[in-house]
């Protein structure tokens, strides 16, 4: 790990008189899997979305692969190299499986306006992504019919329809369970090492964090206030002060 995927310089953001991001600055190694962590408020959500352009920053940069994509579209990001999952799962109910990441990797070219021959033209790729989750036997299912679990899969074979170099995973276990959620980063852990992709996560389960994380960043009250390996970051006496409490 020797390169920045990612590099974000100086974020902020304030809303009113309330400053959500407030001088944020850190990398992401290609090929790395880091956490983002800290209490609610704690400006996390508001860093990804100024990283994933669904929020316009005060002031800072974000370089994707040294490329400065500070204040560029999701759309635009998308194309770049910047896939995301979201706490809620962002899929179409009526819609097979197969067709959600058909229409995913049509996204790509701008053709989503032919719809039907895009789908069929996709179907084989978008197939493969669904094995590649292990979701290659629901293919032809609704997504409205999909467990949570298989719908979170789901969900991760869309965002890498672009075959991103950075994945954003926005509380990526949220409302499953236990099994599930190792399964579920066990598998987004594989995926990154194969593809050579950067993973930045939020969570607030640490099992999934201390477990799956290379490095931890914490954040509090719109800053860093900590940035270390999973071990080091337990032992932080100012992490344990204002999130993780003491035992």
């Amino acid at each position: 790990m020797t390169s920045s995927a990612l590099a974000v310089s100086g974020l902020a953001k304030a809303f009113g008189g309330f400053r959500a991001v407030d001088g944020v600055s850190f990398e992401v190694a290609a090929g790395e899997m880091v956490a983002l962590i800290g209490p609610n408020g704690a400006g996390k959500t508001t860093t990804f979305n100024i990283i994933n352009g669904q929020v316009a920053a005060d002031c800072g940069r974000v370089l994707l692969d040294g490329r400065d994509v500070t204040g560029l579209s999701p759309a635009r990001l998308w194309r770049a190299g910047i896939g995301r999952t979201f706490q809620v799962s962002a899929t179409f109910a009526s819609m097979t499986a197969v067709e959600n990441v058909a229409v995913a990797l049509m996204s790509l070219d701008g053709r989503l306006a032919r719809l039907s021959g895009g789908l069929q033209r996709h179907r084989a790729a978008a197939a493969d992504l669904l094995e590649a989750v292990g979701l290659a036997q629901a293919a032809g299912r609704l997504a409205s019919t999909l467990a949570y679990g298989d719908l979170k899969r789901l969900e991760l074979a869309m965002a890498l329809a672009s075959r991103p170099r950075l994945l954003l995973m926005d509380e990526p276990t949220a409302g499953m369970a236990t099994a599930e959620r190792q399964l579920l980063m066990r598998l987004a852990t594989r995926l990154a090492g194969e593809r050579g992709m950067s993973v930045l996560f939020t969570e607030h389960d640490m099992d999934v964090v201390f477990g799956h994380a290379h490095r931890v960043l914490v954040m509090n009250r719109g800053r860093i206030i900590a940035d270390g390996s999973p071990e080091a970051i337990r032992r932080n006496s100012l992490v344990r002060e204002v999130y993780l409490g003491t035992e």
